[in-house]
């Protein structure tokens, strides 16, 4: 099993970066692994924390259209370049935690994504140079308010609101390159969305490369790498798991605002 690097909040209300171990025992490091933090002597046990999201970003880069059958689904072509936007860092929440639904919106659809996580600032790299800058990988929940994105002009508000960026449950050092990604809904089986992150337009590389010659990346920041197929709506009382291979499973559920 690959390193699980996590974040929790003690019992006292403490938040520390850490390892989970098989046993669930997390094992507290001195700073956040990517600015080289080193395991302690301090453990805490299962019943003593509260996973948190794995990072806490100054900023979630976002990209659109990233698997040409989500953007056939969308009603449009892959575009010539990554289509970017952002998420507030104030979206962010845990597996467990819920998404709330807001009253504004009459349309709340999920879409699973493969997450990447920044070790160093990061700028004007090239794609050869984006590998060393990723530090590891985690999986989102790019949750929108659709009726919003299409009414407005920009999609600040639609992919804006609180807990409309689930995050977790923790990191991993790498990847498989051919990892699948799956989403599903409440008890069913079969999966609404499946798709290898492989078919990306635009590889991880590629994207923090792109991203690095607009706005300088910093460590801890957070990229979403886009939705494949099958993006759909979620109610209320709904809950929603997101898989990756090699990584876990993002769960959440959704209540009313």
């Amino acid at each position: 099993m690959a390193q699980r690097y996590v974040r929790v909040k003690s019992q006292e209300g403490k938040i520390y970066y850490g390892l989970l171990q098989p046993s669930f025992n997390v094992e507290v490091l001195d700073a956040p692994p990517w600015l080289d933090g080193q395991p302690s002597d301090f453990i805490l046990e299962p019943d003593k924390y509260q996973i948190l999201a794995p990072c806490s970003p100054s900023k979630i880069v976002a990209v659109g259209k990233n698997y040409a059958d989500h953007a056939a689904e969308m009603g449009s072509s892959v575009p010539a370049e990554p289509l970017i936007f952002f998420k507030p860092p104030t979206s962010v929440i845990a597996s467990e935690r819920e998404i709330k639904y807001p009253p504004q919106s009459q349309r709340v659809d999920y879409e699973g994504e493969l997450a990447l996580v920044i070790g160093d600032r990061t700028c004007d790299c090239t794609p050869e140079e984006a590998q060393t800058k990723i530090w590891g990988y985690t999986i989102a929940n790019d949750v929108t308010a659709r009726d919003l994105q299409k009414k407005d002009a920009q999609w600040t508000r639609a992919k804006g609101f609180d807990t409309f960026c689930p995050l977790g449950p923790w990191i991993v050092r790498e990847l498989n390159p051919g990892a699948r990604l799956q989403t599903f809904l409440n008890d069913d089986p079969h999966p609404v969305q499946s798709a290898c992150i492989d078919q990306m337009v635009f590889s991880p590389d590629f994207l923090v490369s792109y991203i690095s010659q607009v706005m300088t990346l910093l460590p801890g920041d957070v990229v979403l790498t886009g939705t494949p197929f099958g993006v759909g709506s979620l109610n209320v009382g709904d809950r929603v798991r997101v898989e990756i291979e090699g990584i876990g499973r993002l769960e959440n559920s959704v209540i009313t605002r």
